[in-house]
C-alpha cells in the first residue's frame, strides 16, 4: 500500500505541474504557484479537451506572483480604494495601464537652449522674454503610451526672437496634452510650431495660446492633429489681438477618423494683421467641427480661409462667426463643404455688423444646412451650391446611377480601408488580396486575476479613483467610454458581456458554447496594409455554419474584452503567404459573418462591397489583440 507521503506526492504532482505544461512553450523557470498557473488550471477544469493554450491567450494573463496577489487581494477585499496608495508597485506587479505622474515643475530654462527630446513633463516656462536669436524644441513625448503633458508657456515677452518648436507628441497612444501659451506678447522675429500630435490614437489635445497679442510677428503653425484616431481636441485663440502680424495656420486635423473638433478666436480683434488658414478639416471620416469665431472685430488686414471640411464624409458642423464687426477689411473664404458625403452643416454669421469691410465667399456648398444671419450688404457670394435644390439638374437615369456607384467605390477608397472587408469567395488558394493594418493599437496590458478585479466596482468614479485618472483627459473619458458601452442593452440577437478578467470571458465562452472550445488569433501582424496571397485554407470543423463568441479589447487600465456571441458564421484559419516570394508569413484567422440584415445600411462593409444588409455575406480578419471562440475542431 502506497504511503500518504507518496500519494501526496502524485496528487501535488499532478494537480499542480501536469496542467501548467500544457502552455505553449513554457518557460523553464515557470512557477505552479503564480497567479498565471493558477488561472490555467482554471482553463484545465472548465475546458477540459487538453487543446494547447495558446500563447497569445497566455501573454495576457497576469504576471502576479502569489504573494503579490495575495497582497494585493487583501487591500482590494478589505477596502479597493486602498489600492490607490500602492499604485506604483501594483501597476508594475499587475502590468497594468497607469497613468504617468508628472515630474516636477521646470520652472525656467536660458535661452537659445536646444531641447531634443522631452517626455511626461510639467513644463512650466521656456524662453521668456528672449531677444534676438533662436530656441529650438525638437522632441516633445514622441510615440508613447497615455502620456500626460502640460506645457505651460513657451516664448512669451520675447522681442526679436525666433522660436521653432518640431514635434509635440507624435504618434502618441491615448494622449492628453495641454499646451497653454505660444508666443504671447511678442515682437518681430517669428514663431514656427510644425506639428502638434500627429497620427495620435485617441487624443484628448488643449492648446490655449498661439502668438496672441504680438506686434509685427510671424507666425506659422504647420499640422495640428493631422490622421488622428478618435478623441476630441480644442483650439483656443490663435493670432488674437495682434498689431500687424501675419499668421499662418496650414492644417487642423486634417484626415482624421471621428473626431471631435473645436476651434475658437482666430486673428480675433486684430489691427492690420494678414491672416490666413489653409486647410480645417478635410478629408476626415465622420468628423464633429466646431469653428467659432474668425477674425471678428478686425482693422484693416486681411483675412483668408481657403478650404474646411473639403472631402469630408459626413459628421456634424458648425462655423459661428466669421469677420463680426470687421473695419476696412477684406476677407475671402474659398471652399466651405464641399463633401464628400454631405454632413449636418450650420453657419451663423458672416460679415455681420462689419463696416466698409471687403468680403468674398467663393463656394459653399451644404445640404442639411443652416446658413443664418451674414451681412446683407457687401458681401459677395459667388456659388452657392445645395444639390438638393429644385434648380439642381437632373440626370438621366443611367447616368445617375453611375454618379451613385462611382461614389461608392470613391467612399469605399477613401474612408475604408482595402481589405478591412471582403467577401467569402476571397479565401481560396492563389487569391491576391490588400491586407489592412491588423496591428493592436491598444496599449500593452495585461488581466487582473478574477479575485482582484472582481473587488473593483465597475464605475468610473471607483476606477478613476483607484487609479489616479483625471476625468477630463483621455484615459479619463476611455474609461467613460468602455463602461458606457459595457452597460448598453445588446442589440437584436446578441449576448454579451464584458469580461474583467480571463475567467470572466473563459465562463463566457463556456455559457454560450458548451466546454468543448478553443481560441484563436492571427498569428502576428505580418502582411499588413499591403497585398498577400492567400495559402491553403481551411473551414473550422469542416466550414459548417457555426456559432463563435468574438471578444475585442476595450481600453481601461487592466485588460477589459467587449465578448458576444456571433450566430451564423463560418471561420477559417489560412494561410498568408508573401507575394513575391510565396513564403508563409503568417496564419489569419477569418470570420465570415452570414447574416448582416440587421447590420446598418452605412455599415463600412456595404460601403465597400455593396450591396446592402441581407444580401451578402460579410468576411474580415481577426485583428492583433482580438480573437474568437468556436466549437473545438478535432479534425
Amino acid at each position: 500500500m502506497a504511503s500518504p507521503l507518496l500519494f501526496f506526492f502524485f496528487f501535488f504532482f499532478f494537480f499542480f505541474f501536469l496542467p501548467y505544461a500544457a502552455v505553449a512553450s513554457p518557460s523553464p523557470s515557470s512557477s505552479p504557484f503564480t497567479e498565471k498557473a493558477a488561472l490555467i488550471r482554471y482553463w484545465n477544469r472548465k475546458i477540459p479537451n487538453n487543446l494547447p493554450h495558446p500563447a497569445f491567450f497566455v501573454s495576457k494573463l497576469t504576471p502576479l506572483s502569489a504573494s503579490n496577489a495575495t497582497t494585493f487581494f487583501n487591500l482590494a477585499a478589505s477596502d479597493p480604494s486602498l489600492l490607490s496608495s500602492h499604485l506604483a508597485s501594483f501597476c508594475s506587479a499587475a502590468g497594468l495601464l497607469c497613468p504617468n505622474d508628472l515630474t516636477p515643475s521646470l520652472s525656467s530654462y536660458p535661452p537659445d537652449s536646444d531641447f531634443a527630446a522631452y517626455q511626461n513633463s510639467n513644463f512650466t516656462n521656456y524662453g521668456t522674454k528672449s531677444a534676438d536669436g533662436l530656441s529650438s524644441f525638437k522632441n516633445y513625448s514622441d510615440g508613447l503610451n497615455v502620456p500626460l503633458d502640460t506645457f505651460r508657456r513657451y516664448g512669451r515677452d520675447s522681442a526679436g526672437h525666433d522660436d521653432k518648436f518640431s514635434f509635440y507628441a507624435p504618434d502618441g497612444n491615448v494622449v492628453t496634452a495641454n499646451f497653454s501659451s505660444y508666443g504671447t506678447n511678442t515682437a518681430g522675429g517669428t514663431d514656427g510650431f510644425t506639428s502638434y500630435d500627429e497620427s495620435s490614437n485617441v487624443p484628448d489635445l488643449k492648446f490655449n495660446n498661439y502668438a496672441a497679442e504680438g506686434t509685427g510677428r510671424e507666425g506659422v503653425f504647420q499640422q495640428y492633429s493631422d490622421n488622428a484616431n478618435a478623441g476630441d481636441q480644442a483650439f483656443n485663440s490663435y493670432g488674437k489681438n495682434g498689431n500687424g502680424a501675419t499668421s499662418d495656420f496650414s492644417s487642423y486635423a486634417n484626415n482624421s477618423n471621428v473626431i471631435g473638433s473645436t476651434f475658437t478666436h482666430y486673428g480675433e480683434e486684430g489691427n492690420g494683421v494678414n491672416d490666413t488658414f489653409a486647410s480645417y478639416g478635410d478629408n476626415g471620416n465622420v468628423p464633429e467641427n466646431n469653428f467659432r469665431s474668425y477674425g471678428d472685430g478686425t482693422n484693416g488686414g486681411v483675412d483668408k480661409f481657403t478650404s474646411y471640411r473639403d472631402q469630408s464624409n459626413v459628421g456634424d458642423n458648425f462655423f459661428i462667426s466669421y469677420e463680426k464687426g470687421g473695419n476696412v477689411g477684406t476677407a475671402d473664404f474659398t471652399n466651405y463643404g464641399n463633401s464628400f458625403n454631405p454632413g449636418s452643416d450650420n453657419f451663423k454669421g458672416y460679415g455681420e455688423g462689419s463696416f466698409n469691410d471687403q468680403i468674398t465667399f467663393k463656394e459653399y456648398f451644404a445640404d442639411n444646412t443652416s446658413f443664418k444671419g451674414y451681412a446683407k450688404t457687401g458681401v459677395d457670394f459667388k456659388e452657392y451650391h445645395n444639390t438638393s435644390s429644385s434648380s439642381t439638374p437632373t440626370a438621366s437615369a443611367v447616368d445617375t446611377k453611375s454618379a451613385v456607384e462611382n461614389k461608392k467605390q470613391d467612399l469605399a477608397k477613401r474612408f475604408v480601408e482595402p481589405g478591412k472587408f471582403f467577401r467569402e469567395r476571397s479565401l481560396k488558394k492563389g487569391t491576391v488580396m490588400p491586407m489592412p493594418d491588423i496591428r493592436d493599437r491598444m496599449p500593452p496590458r495585461s488581466f487582473l486575476p478574477r479575485s482582484i478585479s472582481g473587488k473593483i466596482p465597475f464605475s468610473a468614479a471607483s476606477v478613476d479613483g483607484i487609479f489616479r485618472i483625471l476625468p477630463d483627459t483621455a484615459m479619463g473619458k476611455a474609461v467613460d467610454s468602455t463602461l458606457a458601452d459595457c452597460k448598453r442593452a445588446p442589440s437584436h440577437g446578441e449576448t454579451k458581456r464584458c469580461a474583467a478578467s480571463a475567467e470572466d470571458m473563459i465562463d463566457f465562452a463556456v455559457s454560450v458554447l458548451g466546454n468543448d472550445i478553443e481560441v484563436r488569433s492571427t498569428a502576428n501582424t505580418k502582411g499588413s496594409k499591403g497585398n498577400i496571397l492567400v495559402g491553403d485554407v481551411r473551414g473550422v470543423n469542416g466550414g459548417k455554419v457555426t456559432e463563435s463568441v468574438s471578444c475585442h479589447q476595450s481600453l481601461f487600465p487592466y485588460l477589459v474584452y467587449y465578448c458576444h456571441s456571433v450566430p451564423r458564421v463560418r471561420v477559417y484559419v489560412a494561410d498568408i503567404l508573401a507575394v513575391d516570394t510565396k513564403e508563409k508569413i503568417n496564419q489569419g484567422v477569418a470570420i465570415c459573418h452570414l447574416d448582416t440584415s440587421d447590420w446598418s445600411p452605412t455599415h463600412g462593409a456595404f460601403v465597400a462591397l455593396g450591396p446592402g444588409p441581407g444580401k451578402i455575406e460579410v468576411c474580415h480578419w481577426i485583428f492583433e489583440g482580438d480573437m474568437t471562440w468556436t466549437v473545438a475542431d478535432h479534425a
